[in-house]
């Protein structure tokens, strides 16, 4: 798909190319191209939902000024 295209200098210079398609499918789920742009759109929104989770994380650690587990036993302690 990319034509042996890897590095930053020589990955752009064919404009057929899609971003973020290396060809690798080994389980074939990209033949069909209706289940094709279905999993394209999971894989966009399960991947904005882990950057949204992560900065929740990094968020919670700057507000407790504690490690992320560490603040755990804070949370789910008793009162």
């Amino acid at each position: 798909s990319n034509k042996d295209k890897w590095t930053v200098d020589t990955m752009f210079t064919d404009p057929a190319r899609e971003p973020g398609n290396l060809g690798f499918d080994p389980l074939k789920f990209g033949e069909n191209k209706e289940t094709r742009e279905r999993l394209a759109m999971a894989e966009l929104k399960n991947g904005r939902l882990a950057m949204i989770a992560f900065s929740g994380m990094i968020h919670q650690t700057f507000v407790t000024g504690k490690p992320l587990f560490a603040s755990l036993n804070d949370i789910f302690s008793s009162p």
